[in-house]
């Protein structure tokens, strides 16, 4: 199952203009933890996926409230420079989105 498929929100903004933040919610703990446990989220396979270093991204769980957050430079330009299509970065979680989780 794609995490588009077993997320009940995904969204993407900056998080200024040169970071990418992107947030996986969960409504079902069961679902949150098996994608925790899935070893698929990691940074370099997000990194693999937006062609950015793999030092530079950061995987935050929030078990509390069933949310990752990943953060990461923004890809290609900052907000705002030539050329750049989404100025605010709210277009940019689909390549996560269609990340294949094993298992679910």
């Amino acid at each position: 199952m794609r995490l588009y498929d077993c997320a009940s929100t995904i969204r993407s903004k900056n998080a200024g203009p040169f970071t990418l933040s992107i947030d996986l919610m969960f409504d079902d703990r069961r679902v949150y933890n098996l994608v925790m446990e899935s070893g698929c989220l990691t940074p370099e396979r997000v990194a693999a996926e937006y062609g950015v270093p793999a030092v530079s991204v950061q995987i935050c769980p929030f078990e509390r409230i069933r949310t990752i957050k990943v953060s990461m430079p923004r890809p290609g330009s900052s907000s705002g420079a030539p050329g750049d299509c989404d100025v605010y970065g709210c277009q940019q979680h689909f390549p996560l989105a269609d990340l294949e989780i094993p298992g679910l």
